[in-house]
């Protein structure tokens, strides 16, 4: 049996939450592959909305296991948070998840150290969502980081201060004036701990290959999406991981060619949270109802979302690189109404046409070129077949599929689990 992946396309906020609640009761397990509390998961069902940061998007369905995979880092705190909310709803986590004993701890000095280097470097800041994550993958790579399965050992808590009191001495590199109260951090890491520890711990890669032997279906979920890439993203202003189908391989310990069905999610249109170019950005009446009516808040920080048509030679680009089997379109809903949409085909690069995505996209260096499609009135959300769909938004669809050389299998005219038309 294969692993499928999930993964988004563009620069995050692509909807991945929703798609895997609606596909995990096709699967037996549910995998985060990378990424940390920076993501912001949102889930709509029987009226109720719950936004899941950590945790596996199927934690919600009675029967689908839930790992959380070598390449996620996890901040015990907000972690705790989580299942407390779980809690309320009577969700048997403690049979449903599973916590790899790889995965790295994010510690509070993590957060004060991010906090630091993004305020130092003021206008030039990357836009970071100031939860650790990054200096927590900058220990992994430094060989300095703690894990989960360090809790098991006896000399956890001695680990545990060698690399604070080494985080408390880089804090003085920087410029800047970070107050807290360590003693009031590490009460809250203190109690994350004992809720971890209620879990069980596994050794994630053993346990997955196991379970393909076993011919058990498994789907990674990935987090953040593919512009936002380490190596393959916008870089600098990107995440710590690799958000990209590769990273699904070394942040759960499958491999290559255990990879099945890669379905990519993207909007019909495009967001972005934070700092970064954004060719197609769009700063008028367009771009300010996109916002209003998508509801373009993040998740995980409340920020407001940069919007903007839909860039084709983006998404062709995440495509080639994800290797992507199944697209599913996210807010078609969000673009009734539009007399006109525009969808970006091709960049001035330079002086010179190009439909590739170049190594630098910033504002001086590229212009977009717009395809032009006629818009529809229908209000989708209440259409429950493909059928349905009106026959311009069918358009929109057919040349997204020709251009990527993809079908799209999933078109979403709502946030709710039952606002997803099959194609």
């Amino acid at each position: 049996m294969a692993v499928d992946l999930l993964l988004g396309l563009q620069w995050g906020d692509e909807g991945k939450g929703k798609i895997v609640d609606v596909l995990t009761k096709n699967y037996d397990i549910i995998a985060r592959f990378q990424g940390g509390p920076n993501a912001g998961h949102t889930l709509i069902f029987d009226g109720n909305k719950h936004v899941l940061h950590t945790i596996p998007s199927g934690i919600f369905h009675k029967t689908a296991l839930n790992v959380v995979g070598n390449g996620v880092v996890i901040d015990p705190v907000i972690f705790k948070r989580e299942l407390e909310n779980l809690d309320k709803h009577n969700i048997d986590y403690t049979s449903k998840l599973l916590i790899s004993r790889k995965a790295h701890l994010i510690l509070p000095t993590h957060r004060l150290l991010d906090a630091a280097s993004e305020t130092s470097k003021g206008k030039a800041k990357i836009g970071s969502t100031l939860k650790g994550i990054g200096p927590t993958y900058m220990d992994k790579t430094g060989r300095n980081g703690m894990r989960v399965g360090d809790l098991e050992l006896d000399n956890w808590k001695d680990k545990y201060r060698a690399l604070t009191e080494k985080h408390i001495k880089m804090l003085n590199f920087f410029d800047v004036d970070i107050q807290y109260d360590l003693d009031e951090l590490e009460a809250e890491f203190s109690e994350g701990i004992k809720k971890l520890k209620t879990l069980q711990f596994i050794d994630s890669e053993d346990f997955l290959n196991k379970a393909i032997k076993e011919g058990k279906s498994i789907l990674a979920e990935g987090a953040q999406g593919s512009l936002l890439d380490i190596d393959f993203g916008t870089y600098p202003f990107v995440t710590s991981s690799n958000t990209t189908a590769a990273g699904a391989c070394t942040g759960l310990g499958v491999a290559p060619n255990r990879i099945g069905e890669v379905f990519g999610i993207f909007k019909a249109y495009t967001t972005r949270v934070g700092s970064g170019p954004f060719p197609t950005e769009l700063f008028d009446e367009d771009g300010a109802t996109m916002a209003k009516v998508g509801h373009e808040f993040g998740a995980t920080t409340g920020r407001p979302r940069r919007c903007g048509w839909l860039d084709l030679v983006a998404l062709k680009y995440a495509v080639d690189v994800n290797g992507v089997t199944q697209l599913m379109m996210m807010k078609g809903d969000v673009l009734s109404g539009f007399d006109t949409l525009k969808v970006c085909t091709s960049y001035n690069y330079k002086g010179e046409e190009i439909d590739h995505l170049p190594y630098n996209i910033e504002p001086e260096n590229v212009s977009v070129n717009y395809t032009e499609f006629k818009g529809w009135e229908d209000d989708l959300t209440k259409m429950t077949s493909a059928d349905e769909l009106p026959q311009n938004l069918l358009d929109y669809v057919a040349f997204i599929e020709k251009e990527t050389g993809v079908p799209v299998k999933i078109v979403s005219v709502g946030p709710d689990r039952k606002q997803t038309i099959m194609r």
